[in-house]
């Protein structure tokens, strides 16, 4: 039974989206951040497309409209090859008042923006918003409906493959299978996906949203980008800086170290120490909550018991019953991925809690057997033969992560940067700073990729939110975003978790005004609406299935 199982034991299995294929990314040298000044946006010089909404196809799917386009695969060549970029649309509810479109990218990268809106639906933004601009997702080109980056023949294949691997190593012997699975990994991403793969940039996805805000449309861009989307909103800005309208960044990453400086992407972002800081909080939470209220303090002191859990995990995995009366496997690398991506909601604090708890009893039956199967790849022949399958998944999010920036590192430096890492932040440095291995196996380029500069010319307003704790887009580079823009007000929300999706009605409300009134309070602060380990209410969950979702970024940074 695959390790990778034992997460049916939370309610919100899926927050574990972050396991090893994950570790999917790059690096670049500093020198990256020294490029020339940006290509003007006249380089959309393209078709523009006609866009024919549809009915979506699907159960509940009928507030959505649908969509495909096509746009040129490269922009050098505008009349030339086309990738086709899959839309979808929720129309304003109350079209006398409609501004406009407003573009939503959930983050990733690998997120695809056209199943995430379909799953989230109305509730996660403002009924403001909703009333006044028709909310647009898109899957961006390598994800989803939009001609998928895929390295395996389908899913299943993949899946597979990564059943029983670390998710990552922590001995000479899981080092050198990590670096043979991602190696192999990478040579079928360039083998099936190559032409897309070159292609994959976030500058082209850029290009291409510039393209779709013709389509729709309008003059100007309106946009709200969650986490990797506050890279794609930077380097919209900086390749069309006279075309926007509204920016509204959620949960920020620094985009001159994801381009470029030294280490792994993984590393430079500040992920590991970003985790290790929430993850302590998560810590003291528990403890404030009592086990009352928290089942991992019931077991003791929580800081204790989970050091103990971790180090037992380290010596021996455990076995984990499953519901069907077969078990699964879980090691301590599964566990700290586990723990990473449960932070991103506090509202999955108490299912973390009650694993750690789960895993403290003594009575666990223990092994160290691993098992895969490897997968032969053949070449996109075989796609268009209709023997392989487009399917999104570890290949969307590698895809424009491998060409976004350079590589500074060698394979064999991972493990000496893992080491200073997990000094620095225990546990979760260590797995964070292994992203971006694949990308070191295969030159995958762009030569259209925006390395830089990232300081921004655009007069438009800018908002800007971070939380406090956050574990994937460190609250620390909140400011430094914004202090790159000549006009950005900066929301903090006084809470934890990954971006406010689902956990702040205040946040919700204030992004509602900006976007319609271009309006925001620079140093404004909100609360969020369920503080950890409080008890949740069955009439709000009825009320917004949104609270219990999966963030819509899972997979990716």
């Amino acid at each position: 039974m695959p390790r990778r199982q034992h997460r049916l034991l939370l309610r919100t299995t899926a927050l574990v989206g972050a396991g090893a294929l994950l570790l999917a990314g790059t690096s670049a040298a500093s020198a990256a951040s020294q490029q020339t000044e940006p290509q003007p946006p006249a380089q959309v010089e393209a078709p523009v497309p006609e866009i024919a909404w549809q009915d979506c196809e699907g159960e509940g799917l009928a507030a959505f409209d649908c969509a495909s386009v096509e746009v040129p695969t490269d922009y050098d060549e505008p009349n030339g090859e086309t990738t086709t970029i899959a839309m979808t649309r929720l129309p304003a509810t109350d079209p006398d008042q409609r501004i406009g479109s407003l573009f939503v990218n959930f983050g990733g990268p690998g997120g695809p923006g056209v199943a995430n809106m379909h799953t989230l639906g109305g509730p996660f933004l403002d009924p403001q918003v909703h009333a006044q601009f028709d909310v647009i997702g898109v899957d961006p080109r390598g994800v989803g409906l939009s001609d998928p980056v895929t390295c395996f023949p389908d899913q299943a294949s993949e899946n597979a493959f990564a059943a029983d691997r670390p998710v990552f190593p922590m001995n000479l012997s899981e080092q050198v299978e990590t670096h043979a699975v991602f190696a192999s990994i990478a040579a079928g991403c360039e083998m099936l996906s190559g032409d897309r793969i070159e292609h994959a940039s976030t500058a082209n996805v850029a290009r291409d949203m510039d393209l779709l805000r013709q389509a729709v449309g309008d003059e100007q861009l309106s946009y709200l980008g969650y986490s990797y989307g506050s890279i794609l909103g930077a380097t919209y800005a900086a390749l069309f800086p006279e075309r926007i309208r509204a920016l509204a960044i959620d949960g920020t990453l620094d985009p001159a170290s994801w381009s470029g400086g030294d280490g792994s992407i993984g590393y430079r972002i500040g992920q590991g120490e970003a985790a290790a800081e929430v993850f302590e909080q998560f810590l003291a939470a528990c403890a404030e909550a009592g086990p009352d209220s928290c089942a991992l303090a019931a077991a003791g002191d929580p800081a204790e018991v989970v050091e103990q859990v971790f180090t037992r995990l380290k010596e021996q995995p455990v076995q984990i019953p499953l519901p069907d009366g077969t078990t699964a496997e879980l090691g301590y690398d599964e566990m700290v991925a586990t723990s990473f991506s449960a932070l991103y909601s506090p509202l999955a604090w108490g299912d973390l809690a009650a694993a750690f708890a789960e895993l403290a009893a003594p009575a666990q039956q223990m092994s160290t057997q691993r098992s895969g199967s490897d997968v032969d790849s053949i070449g996109d022949l075989l796609r268009h033969l209709g023997l392989i399958e487009d399917y999104s998944g570890i290949g969307a999010a590698l895809a424009s992560m491998c060409v976004d920036g350079e590589h500074p590192l060698t394979p064999w430096e991972y493990q000496a940067q893992a080491d200073v890492a997990d000094a620095e932040a225990p546990h979760f440095g260590r797995y964070r700073s292994w992203v971006g291995l694949q990308c070191e196996f295969v030159d995958f380029t762009d030569d259209d990729a925006y390395l830089g500069p990232w300081d921004q010319s655009t007069e438009a307003p800018v908002m800007v939110i971070g939380t406090r704790h956050d574990p994937a887009t460190p609250y620390d580079q909140t400011q430094p975003y914004a202090d790159r823009f000549t006009n950005a007000s900066v929301l903090t929300v006084e809470g934890y978790g990954h971006t406010t999706l689902g956990i702040s009605s205040c946040a919700n409300s204030a992004i509602a005004t900006y976007l319609v009134e271009l309006e925001a309070v620079d140093g404004a602060t909100c609360e969020q609406d369920i503080a950890p380990f409080e008890p949740l209410p069955e009439s709000d969950i009825e009320a917004s299935p949104l609270l219990l979702a999966p963030h819509p970024g899972w997979p990716g940074i």
